[in-house]
């Protein structure tokens, strides 16, 4: 029964090919949740449509999403993974709660302000209340845990202050729910421009690594990284380019800064860099291997979506049913 277990809710946009930063930041960290916690982990593609989509790659993302997830470690047995577009009750309680979120709390949320300035002619009002949504995909399920990137903390905050302020007007409606960032790999930076965070849209291939890359090209891509001009492999001040490399790799092996740092002792960057390219294809390998074979398998990607949607239907459908009794819309049976 899920009132026997806290709840963890997660979500992933289709849109572009997910990055190692989704990967380290994520997905890997999700499948730790699985026997402790009743997970929701849901393809948002109601977000992914504030920004411009190709409807066939959209569709053909959406599954792709599904598969990285169950090839990443996810088993549908233990988890509900489903598309949000499947259960309607995250839209509904979207609108719902718009209704007591303030203009000015939206119009202090930094992703806004960044997604105007890069779809300068695409600032639509979806991109405005994308938090809302949010808000809503979280407290749908009485969520306790949100695994969230530093770049989600504000919206996550939002959240807890629309479930804060409703509760407080009807009484306790929504859990509020609690951050969870992992303490390593929790924000990966670009190759090319260590002080920017690695994007699946950003316009310079060399920048960023995809799940789905082939072991040359991630070994490619780690031999073009840009360091510094020092040579010695330490975590400290002012090295970006080799703490971002050194992060990668410690999530990869597991080892610590002060193992990395014995490790590479007295070896240049170049060596360095090849055993960070290596350590990062060979953990990805079987994850590319488990994504093609269910991707040649559509109809099992189509049950695990079916059995998903039923399941968080049936949880989010009770929730939106308390949400309006509390707000005084009439309901039939």
């Amino acid at each position: 029964m899920i009132a026997d277990k806290k709840i963890v809710f997660s979500g992933v946009q289709p849109s572009g090919n997910l990055t190692i930063g989704n990967y380290l930041g994520a997905i890997k960290n999700f499948s730790a949740f699985s026997d402790e916690y009743k997970c929701f982990y849901c393809v948002v593609d109601l977000h992914a449509v504030t920004v411009r989509q190709v409807p066939a790659e959209l569709r053909r993302r959406t599954y792709e999403t599904l598969a990285l997830y169950i090839a990443c470690g996810l088993d549908p047995e233990k988890n509900t993974l489903f598309v949000q577009s499947h259960v309607p009750a995250h839209a509904e309680l979207a609108w719902s709660l718009n209704c007591y979120t303030m203009f000015g709390e939206l119009s202090r949320m930094t992703q806004f302000k960044d997604k105007s300035a890069k779809h300068a002619n695409n600032i639509n009002a979806g991109l405005f209340t994308y938090p809302v949504l949010m808000a809503s995909d979280i407290l749908l399920y009485q969520t306790d845990l949100v695994p969230v990137g530093v770049d989600q903390k504000q919206h996550l905050e939002l959240a807890r202050d629309i479930a804060i302020r409703f509760n407080g007007v009807y009484s306790d409606t929504f859990t509020v729910p609690e951050g969870y960032i992992p303490p390593a790999g929790m924000k990966i930076m670009s190759l090319a421009d260590p002080t920017s965070k690695m994007s699946k849209s950003d316009p310079n291939a060399n920048a960023v690594v995809y799940i789905l890359d082939s072991k040359d090209d991630i070994i490619r891509k780690f031999k073009r990284a840009v360091t510094d001009s020092d040579c010695e492999i330490r975590y400290a001040e002012g090295k970006d380019g080799i703490n971002n490399l050194m992060s990668i790799y410690k999530c990869f092996t597991g080892k610590e800064f002060s193992d990395i740092e014995r490790e590479f002792d007295g070896k240049g960057y170049g060596d360095f860099k090849l055993a960070v390219g290596e350590a990062c294809a060979d953990a990805l390998a079987p994850v590319r291997g488990e994504f093609e074979r269910l991707m040649a398998d559509k109809a099992y990607l189509e049950g695990v979506m079916k059995a998903g949607a039923d399941e968080a239907n049936y949880h989010a459908r009770k929730t939106l049913s308390k949400v309006y009794r509390k707000i005084g819309f009439t309901q039939i049976k």
